[in-house]
């Protein structure tokens, strides 16, 4: 979301329970101490960074989609460790590629983050997929939860622009236009999931959160499995540029269905103003503008949730 749809009222509250669940998170990580998972989380979230800016065209609709991630990330880290780590995905993109406005960060932690790991993951993806044993479990799992995660945030968006009351977009047209794009995208991001998962069950099981936790496995050694996501994250953060696609994702889609335009004028409010010119002051590579936009964003991704979950790791473990 950009800050345009929101007001810094609905931005203020969204952020409030967005920090919240994010010390809970930090804690929750701080508590498992489990330091073999940190690297993985770093390498997760570059690949995260790296395959949401591969748009893939929806068919016929003139639209595209990226994923999530939150899915995947649950399936592979457990739930509060995956949100902490497509925060930090989300914070970067924001901070230093200008992807999403600043003031409206704690809605896209919720709408993209909260929705998909905290609450499609579990209350989805783990009931249908089991510990993974099954590929049709897997696949199951992927695309229903990636179709609940994206719906409950396109359900989401809607409710935080119609409360904000900045723009005039028809709640009811732009909530039907948002929930039937999300449905097709999340059955593209589910596919993909499911793909990396069922890769993730043949070769290395043990990486499958439900699987550790039904055979009562700690966290191993992840080093190898770490290092051919980290290549498959350099590789998309370089081909980025020529396989995305053009059109619209689904929130700028919705709205020019709407509006006949992709981008609505920035909101009034002095309070905005200033967060954006602090977001402009931030923002080295706004919209991803070097074509090496993928790979120091991927790098600075790592970065970022190795330092915050190693003190914490560390700190327990003292």
């Amino acid at each position: 979301m950009a800050d345009a749809l929101v007001s810094p009222g609905v931005a203020g509250v969204a952020a409030a329970v967005s920090v919240t669940l994010l010390v809970v998170s930090a804690r929750k990580v701080k508590k498992s101490a489990n330091e073999n998972l940190v690297p993985l989380m770093g390498v997760m979230g570059a690949f995260v960074f790296a395959a949401q800016m591969i748009n893939f065209t929806i068919p016929g609709t003139g639209s595209s989609g990226h994923i999530v991630g939150g899915i995947l990330l649950g399936a592979l880290l457990g739930p509060w460790a995956a949100f902490l780590t497509l925060a930090s995905v989300l914070v970067v993109q924001c901070l230093i590629f200008a992807d999403g406005g600043l003031m409206a960060l704690g809605c896209n932690l919720l709408n993209m983050g909260v929705c998909s790991t905290l609450i499609a993951y579990p209350l989805v993806y783990r009931p249908i997929a089991g510990g993974g044993q099954k590929a049709w479990r897997i696949v199951a799992g992927a695309i229903a939860a990636s179709i609940v995660g994206l719906e409950l945030g396109a359900l989401l968006v809607t409710a935080e622009t119609e409360l904000s009351g900045v723009t005039a977009l028809p709640a009811k047209e732009f909530l039907g236009l948002m929930t039937s794009i999300h449905f097709f995208i999340g059955i593209g991001e589910g596919i993909a999931t499911a793909a990396v998962l069922y890769f993730v069950r043949l070769y290395q099981p043990a990486l499958l959160s439900g699987y550790r936790i039904e055979k009562g496995l700690g966290a191993g050694n992840y080093k190898k499995a770490a290092l051919v996501f980290l290549g498959i994250a350099v590789v998309l953060g370089v081909a980025f540029a020529w396989i995305a696609s053009s059109y619209p994702d689904g929130l700028e889609w919705s709205i020019s269905k709407i509006t006949g335009a992709t981008d609505l004028p920035a909101t009034g409010a002095a309070v905005a103003h200033t967060i954006a010119s602090v977001q402009k002051s931030t923002s080295l590579l706004p919209d991803y503008e070097s074509t090496w936009s993928g790979i120091i964003g991927c790098a600075i991704v790592v970065a970022l949730v190795w330092v915050v979950c190693a003190l914490f790791t560390k700190k327990h473990a003292a």
